[in-house]
């Protein structure tokens, strides 16, 4: 316990001595903190929503309005032995009427003279990604009594890109914002032992070991990098109720969309800040500290 104390005194008067530094480092981890905070609540609500419209992309077999049972037996017989669909359902010319009725405008659905709505299958693949082969192998099966196949390729597609892109972006920005946050904090740290080099030769001599001299540069680092990540999560807690919405649309209501929660969040944060704080402290005290 002696020791701790004399390491952690050593590490905060090295923080006086070089104050300004110190502070440029923390400010960084700080700002480096709380945007990823926000590339991260935005990231994975990216993801989440991803997920939840790729889970909804399905494909449509219409039938031709004189279909016979035993032509649509035989579109559900194939379906049954096809282990990439998740789930599959008939949807009749009076369930698919109803389902208009329910969620178009009136005025496009009443007075008809007639049903204009095909029965057909929707089907549902387990994933996403293999919504193009299951429709193409719909397709060359040439089922009678069949009209139309339609899936969501076009918007898979698009839903896809745009998410990759997003992905990329943010894994720059996080690379960039710790690439910085490490490289101030190890400037901070090398400018420590710059100044103490005299005082580590004589602790050398006295038979200090080199964890021991290694310590309060350790502490050091791990203190600004803790600094920043606790100050990063106290900014996010201000403008959370103030930036959030405007990034997050609040109209998306659906429970299966949502991104990490901020409790997580600030986890992350400050074991960053701290996994930052070390990784500086470490690449210096390797390259410069010879003891």
């Amino acid at each position: 316990m002696t020791r701790f104390k004399l390491v952690f005194s050593e590490a905060v008067r090295s923080i006086g001595a070089n104050l300004s530094t110190s502070i440029a480092a923390t400010m960084t981890v700080l700002i480096g903190m709380f945007l990823l905070g926000l590339f991260i609540a935005l990231g994975t609500w990216v993801v989440s929503w991803s997920d939840h419209v790729k889970s909804e992309l399905q494909i449509k077999v219409y039938f031709v309005d004189d279909v016979t049972p035993k032509q649509v037996n035989a579109v559900s017989s194939y379906l049954r032995t096809d282990s990439r669909i998740g789930e599959y359902h008939f949807v009749s010319k009076g369930d698919a009427l109803k389902y208009a009725r329910k969620h178009y405008p009136k005025q496009l659905t009443e007075n008809l003279a007639s049903n204009p709505f095909p029965a057909s299958f929707q089907i549902t693949p387990l994933r996403a990604e293999n919504l193009k082969a299951i429709s193409a192998d719909l397709r060359k099966q040439k089922f009678t009594g069949v009209d139309t196949i339609k899936d969501g390729q076009q918007l898979s597609k698009r839903i896809l890109s745009v998410a990759r892109v997003i992905e990329l972006v943010f894994l720059i920005a996080v690379l960039v914002l710790l690439g910085a946050s490490v490289l101030l904090i190890a400037n901070t740290i090398r400018l420590s032992i710059f100044a103490r080099r005299r005082e580590i030769e004589v602790m050398k001599l006295v038979g200090a070991t080199n964890w021991f001299i290694r310590g309060p540069f350790m502490v050091e680092g791990l203190l600004c990098g803790l600094g920043g990540a606790i100050a990063a999560v106290l900014l996010l807690v201000l403008g959370k109720e103030a930036v959030m919405p405007a990034i997050i649309p609040s109209t998306y209501t659906s429970p299966d969309v949502r991104a990490w929660s901020f409790s997580l969040i600030a986890v992350t944060l400050v074991g960053i800040g701290l996994a930052v704080g070390a990784l500086g402290s470490g690449l210096t005290l390797r390259r410069f500290l010879k003891v």
